[in-house]
């Protein structure tokens, strides 16, 4: 038997390597450059007054978007409060109840399609089912589109983690006569409780940034939020705004809520990667 020459596979595999390192490479270039860019230009823009103050006029001068971010923090916790507990439900019910069960391969195969639909179909969806009926945008409208994102991600990666616990753990709970759902809530939460966490940061890192369905749902407001019945103001759609518009000062301001939200979304993705790194 004729013997095969190793020198192809091992250019495969030079060439494969080399890449993979470029392809790496690229990537980290245009994030460093991106970093860059939003640092440059928005840390300038940050200030006490920036904070904590109302917009100003257009072509005045001075002012924050102190509005902007309370009303980004109020919708992002309610979405939180409304998709996290779903969507951990959700979870746990494909891991540890619906194995094998036909409506749990519906439920897993709906998730999946919820995580591909565009957030602007998202957004369109709340449109129709919430502004649209009572003849006004609301933070309401804004909170409960970013709970329908946030729910898909938490699902997948609940069922993710809680699949990765042995099995021998589940066994040894129910041979000591431990109902299933407690020994789910007291030993395979805790098992599986840093990447549950990762989880449900990604998931909050991934709304935090959304404009579109905020679009359609909160719009934007110059005031402050002392309700989220009516439009509320965001920091995505107001970058939205300031970015298009002829006024320096507006500019400047999308610049610095730019960075407010990258480095808002870059924290949270350092936690997840540190909770990971200690599961692991």
């Amino acid at each position: 038997m004729r013997r095969r020459p190793s020198w192809p596979r091992k250019l495969s595999d030079v060439i494969v390597k080399v890449l993979a390192a470029l392809s790496a490479l690229f990537g980290l270039v245009f994030l460093a450059w991106i970093l860059y860019v939003v640092l440059r230009h928005g840390a300038s823009a940050l200030s006490w007054k920036f904070l904590t103050t109302l917009p100003s006029p257009p072509g005045v001068g001075g002012g924050g978007l102190a509005n902007a971010i309370i009303g980004t923090a109020a919708m992002t916790l309610l979405a939180c409060v409304m998709g996290v507990p779903v969507g951990l439900m959700a979870g746990v019910y494909l891991a540890e109840f619906g194995r094998g069960n036909r409506f749990a391969t519906l439920v897993r195969f709906l998730v999946n399609v919820m995580m591909g639909i565009p957030s602007i179909i998202v957004g369109l969806f709340v449109y129709t089912i919430m502004v649209r009926p009572v003849g006004h945008f609301s933070g309401w409208a804004g909170a409960v589109s970013l709970a329908l994102l946030i729910m898909p991600v938490v699902a997948r990666t609940t069922e993710d983690m809680l699949t990765l616990v042995p099995n021998s753990l589940r066994e040894s709970a129910l041979a000591l006569g431990v109902p299933h759902w407690r020994s789910t809530v007291q030993i395979m939460f805790r098992a599986a409780k840093a990447g549950l966490l990762t989880g449900v940061l990604l998931a909050v890192a991934r709304v935090s940034g959304e404009t579109a369905p905020l679009l359609f749902t909160a719009l934007d407001s110059p005031y402050w939020p002392h309700s989220l019945n009516g439009p509320t103001g965001n920091l995505t759609v107001t970058i939205f705004n300031y970015a298009m518009s002829p006024y320096p000062n507006w500019q400047q301001a999308a610049w610095g809520a730019s960075f407010l939200i990258t480095a808002g979304v870059l924290a949270l993705t350092i936690v997840s990667r540190a909770l990971a790194r200690e599961k692991k």
